[in-house]
């Protein structure tokens, strides 16, 4: 039976840290998808011996890191404007 695209996620993230962008590639669904995704997978692990860790989404140019959902992908930092935000990173911890 093979395993399902959530599943195939959680799996990546029991083993490393990855961005959108990364588990995008390698399970092979859409970059948009993701972020639905790792929301079921945290919903998934609540409850149990393991947690989803986010490190939040982060401005390059002034630093900004108080998003208010840190599984989301923002186009522009809210403090300085600036289009340089980096992805969240997602662990299965």
């Amino acid at each position: 039976m093979e395993s399902t695209t959530r599943e195939r996620i959680a799996d990546l993230l029991r083993s490393e840290a990855a961005t959108a962008s990364s588990l995008s590639s390698r399970v092979g669904t859409a970059r948009s998808a993701v972020y639905n995704h790792v929301r079921h997978v945290a919903r998934s692990v609540d409850g149990t011996d393991e947690k989803l860790l986010v490190s939040p989404p982060t401005c390059r140019d002034c630093g900004f890191d108080g998003f208010d959902d840190p599984i989301n992908d923002p186009s522009t930092c809210p403090e300085c404007r600036s289009e340089n935000v980096a992805e969240p990173a997602f662990r299965i911890d």
